[in-house]
């Protein structure tokens, strides 16, 4: 079918995330509104070049911005956005993620190792940011503009959610990062309670599986044990917040475990955790039923093995220990410092727990070089231990492709994968529908490439007021004012425009009065010939001059004929002023018309 109307596309343009991991950033674009999905940076590029590709769209077009949860591949662009863009729209988060948006922030601005030309945003322009956050809850549809969104759990790390969109009855899903498996502390992601149009879901893991959860975390903690065991000291590099509250939740239960491991000291070595360590135990209720009991009896985010360490200076580098240090990619930071400083030495082991984007330390020392150059341009042997278990919070091959056929959108759009992970999820999917025969349309974008959809839904209209008394029968006419609100039409009588529509009415009265020295006789004949029968009202003792002239029951005429006047009457409408402008026109050729002469 022919596309007539462009407002029927459904435009889904990647200005981020597309055959990539970081920067996650979607635009979605349908009957006027505009959508921003996610606003990150890309943790391998420094400056302008880790933004997503904001130049591909008018950002003052923006309605809304959806920010999934606070990692930075995904939140960390949105002081940027909000301050030095044109972007005015709404920005929209749960209560969770916006408490942890700005330690997070805050510490990245901190430990970010660029000149000040690359920084993206101060201190000053992240508090400008956080300002115009406005929070959801789970559950809670909010409207703007006529876009509809609700916020469901993602799992995958506290507050992070998935988005239901719907804009003019077109259902859109953004999975964002999502876990489908309870950890220690967090909730499955939960489905969306309707079938979507399009969902847009992530593709991280393309077709690998995960290895079962307790078989990895046996796996973790003993190679932890053989670490110290040896003499050496283990990093563990993670981000601040996320997948560190479920390794230290494992550590410490593991050293309890463990007498011979008191005298092992473990570390978790952030300025952010005792501040958001607070907001954990604020938000006990959003994570999973275990936590929740176990908060009854004791605060599980209290531990007794593990010591917050704030700075190096805190720090007796003498012997083994256990130290969680972030960020996760090795980029810069302290777990950076620590990397460069243990790595000559063959005792100590670095446990790599989550997924290492492309360009960064963390994914180039998973290939076991023999030398990394530091932070000063210097180079220094690698020798000790580079080990990889998967404690990423994204979804395996099994969960995912699972998620993706229960929840049955007819349209799906891959995003935030490489290029070579997404296309084979795509085969994968595609070859799985293909075997029960049941068409899907799956997308691939790259970075500023737009997926565009067509979706014709029918208008229909709700009859309401004094139309609605009565039901009407197939093939009768209905004649009213049809009101557009929000993609939502109702037709209702003039009169219930204020009840029903939202809109207050007035009654506007027209005047005129034009030249005429012609009889009322004359007048009303001429009348006659044009609209047939007139109406004749006032009749009175004081002569003619009181006669009032009713034509189509529109356009009153009030003949003043000793003034050789005649004045016209009409209450505003298109039909009452078409009755009038063609009386005025008979009135002022009235005396000099052919039937005037043979009337008189």
């Amino acid at each position: 079918m022919p596309v007539t109307d462009e407002s029927d596309i459904l435009q889904i343009t990647a200005l981020g995330a597309g055959n990539e991991v970081g920067r996650s950033c979607l635009v979605v674009q349908y009957k006027g509104k505009t959508v921003m999905l996610d606003v990150g940076i890309h943790p391998g590029y420094d400056g302008i070049a880790g933004l997503p590709f904001f130049d591909e769209v008018d950002l003052s077009t923006i309605d809304v911005c959806l920010v999934t949860h606070f990692h930075l591949d995904h939140a960390a662009g949105l002081p940027y956005l909000t301050e030095k863009t044109e972007f005015q729209g709404k920005v929209y988060m749960t209560h969770a993620t916006k408490a942890i948006y700005k330690w997070m922030l805050t510490d990245y601005v901190k430990v970010s190792n660029v000149s000040r030309e690359d920084m993206l945003f101060d201190e000053r322009e992240l508090l400008l940011s956080y300002d115009k956050i406005d929070t959801i809850d789970f559950h809670q549809e909010t409207e703007v503009e006529g876009i509809k969104f609700t916020a469901f759990n993602a799992g995958h790390v506290l507050g992070a959610a998935m988005f239901l969109i719907e804009i003019a009855g077109v259902k859109i899903f953004y999975t964002g990062d999502y876990s489908r498996e309870e950890d220690r502390h967090l909730m499955v992601a939960e489905r969306p309670p309707v079938t979507p149009d399009v969902l847009i879901c992530e593709s991280t893991y393309g077709v690998q599986s995960h290895e079962p959860r307790l078989e990895r975390e046996a796996r973790f903690t003993t190679l932890v044990n053989d670490i110290v065991k040896r003499g050496g000291r283990c990093l563990i590099p993670v981000f601040a917040l996320g997948r560190a509250q479920e390794l230290l939740l494992i550590l410490d239960e593991y050293w309890s475990s463990r007498p011979e491991l008191d005298a092992i000291p473990i570390y978790y070595a952030s300025s952010l955790a005792k501040k958001c360590m607070a907001v954990y135990q604020t938000f006990i209720n959003t994570m999973n039923e275990r936590i929740r009991k176990q908060f009854t009896v004791s605060n599980p985010f209290v531990f007794k093995h593990i010591s917050n360490l704030r700075n190096m200076d805190n720090f007796d580098d003498n012997g083994p220990c256990v130290m969680m240090a972030s960020p996760g990619m090795l980029q810069n930071g302290l777990s950076r410092e620590l990397l460069e400083r243990w790595c000559p030495d063959p005792r100590n082991g670095v446990v790599i727990t989550g997924y290492s984007i492309d360009g960064t330390l963390a994914k180039h020392i998973l290939s076991e070089p023999t030398e990394i150059q530091s932070m000063a341009g210097a180079k220094l042997p690698l020798r000790m231990s580079i080990d990889y278990i998967s404690f990423s919070a994204h979804v395996d091959f099994t969960q995912n492709s699972q998620f993706i056929e229960e929840v049955d959108a007819p349209n799906l759009v891959l995003v935030h994968g490489d290029a070579n992970a997404m296309h084979r999820l795509r085969n994968a999917m595609e070859s799985r529908y293909k075997e029960r025969n049941k068409p899907v349309n799956i997308y691939t974008p790259r970075n500023c490439e737009t997926v565009q959809l067509h979706f014709r839904g029918e208008k229909r209209a709700k009859m309401v007021g004094k139309l609605a008394e009565k039901t009407p029968i197939e093939g009768q006419l209905i004649s009213g004012i049809v009101v557009a609100k929000d993609y939502q039409y109702s037709i209702m009588a003039a009169a219930d425009l204020d009840e029903f529509g939202g809109q207050p009415t007035s009654t506007v009265r027209q005047r005129m009065s034009i030249p005429c020295r012609a009889t009322l006789s004359l007048v009303r004949y001429q009348l006659e010939q044009m609209y047939g029968a007139i109406e004749m009202l006032g009749e009175g003792e004081e002569g003619e001059e009181q006669v009032k002239l009713r034509i189509m029951n529109a356009v009153e005429l009030i003949p003043s004929l000793g003034a050789g006047t005649i004045h016209l009457e009409w209450i505003a409408s298109p039909i009452n002023d078409m009755v009038a402008d063609s009386v005025v026109a008979l009135l002022l050729g009235v005396e000099t018309s052919p039937a005037s002469v043979k009337c008189k």
